[in-house]
Formats: structure tokens, sequence, C-alpha cells
């Protein structure tokens, strides 16, 4: 029987390694016990990015740059990155332009769901990796901003701050689940009920780093 540890070290070791700057993004994020995606999500933000021969990625909170570093790995022409936290922004200014990645880059330092609207789009890919209970939210603020074929994807719906059991029930049909004062567990169970029930998109949920729902607008 092969064990979910033994999967998630399988994943990391066939897929693809760091770059010299994305190593000194995980060494800094190790450092400062910042949560970031991983290398095997980067590699399907990636693959989306590849996939879709992305123009422009939007992202709801870039922290400081390593999801946005594996967008432009991919190929995308152009990534704008939020952030409510400026120093962290500097950080990833720094990080891209040591990447020689800055002039792909457009930094806006911020509430995400407030820059968000002074961008029309289209967007290939969005990422979602800010507040969970703004998830939502934030699928809303970009539904109609997405190319035809383009990909919403959103972090940590399997783990983080979030109560997975409770999740689990409550996509089992549990009406009481998850707990009414577990926000982010709310928030990320709101999230995948709008994905799932929006009839222009499709939605699959991967088992990779802290959990990826990949959702592709079809009409």
């Amino acid at each position: 029987m092969v064990l979910s540890d033994d999967i998630s070290r399988f994943v990391r070791a066939a897929g693809p390694g760091h770059t010299e700057v994305q190593a000194r993004m995980a060494a800094f994020a190790r450092e400062h016990d910042f949560p970031n995606i991983g290398p095997e999500s980067g590699a399907v933000l990636r693959l989306l990015a590849r996939l879709t021969d992305a123009g422009t990625v939007f992202e709801f909170g870039s922290g400081f740059g390593y999801s946005a570093s594996w967008f432009l790995r991919g190929g995308a022409d152009r990534v704008v990155l939020t952030e409510f936290d400026a120093d962290e922004l500097d950080r990833g200014r720094a990080f891209m332009r040591e990447a020689g990645l800055a002039d792909r880059c457009e930094f806006e330092d911020g509430d995400a769901m407030a820059t968000v609207e002074r961008y029309d789009g289209p967007f290939d890919v969005v990422l979602v990796d800010h507040q969970k209970e703004r998830y939502a939210d934030a699928f809303r603020a970009v539904r109609e901003k997405l190319a035809p074929g383009g990909v919403v994807v959103a972090d940590n719906v399997m783990r983080g701050p979030i109560d997975f059991d409770a999740l689990l029930r409550a996509l089992e049909g549990d009406a009481a689940a998850p707990d009414a004062d577990d926000d982010r567990t709310r928030g990320i169970a709101a999230y995948l009920d709008t994905v799932r029930e929006d009839d222009a998109f499709e939605t699959a949920v991967l088992p990779v780093g802290s959990g990826l729902a990949v959702s592709t607008k079809t009409d």
C-alpha cells in the first residue's frame, strides 16, 4: 500500500527543481515560516500557463512572488502580483529583478479585490490565494474577465488554515458542517460550491501541495 507521505515525496521527486532564485525564495520562506505553494503546486501553475499560452495572469495574494515565478517559467507574458504587505511586495520586486523577470511583472500594493476592479482582462489564468473567506468573491470578480478556456486555480482547498474533516462533511452534504465559527473553512466550502455550480466552468480538485481547485471556463 502506498501511503500519502510516499505519494507526496514521489510527486516532489518527479517534479521540476527550483531555479537558483526560486531556491533562495524557498529558503527565505523556510527561514521566516512563510507559507508558499511549494514546487509540486508550482509545477501545476507552470503547466497551466503553458497550456493556456498565458498572456496575462492575475494573482489574488502574491506574497514575495514565488507563485508568480512559476507562472513566468511557464511562459506567461505578464503576471499581476497583488499584496497588501508592502514589505513582502518589495521582496518580490527584488527577487524578480534577480531572476531577470521584473519586466514581465506588475506589482500592485493593496487589497487585491480593489486592484482587480482596475483591470479589464482578459485573464488567461487567475490564482486565488488570499483570505479564504473572500475566495468566492474573487471568483465572481474575475468570472467575466476570464478569457475563453481560461483557468481559475485556488490554493489551500485541502490543507492549511482549514478544518479538512468539516470541509469533507460539507462536500458530502452535511448541512451543519463546517462549523459556523470557522470562517476560513466556510470560505473554502463556499468557493467550491460556487465554482462547481457554475455551468460555464468545469472544476477538478488536484491533491497536490495543499490542494488546488482548477476551474476551466468552457463558455
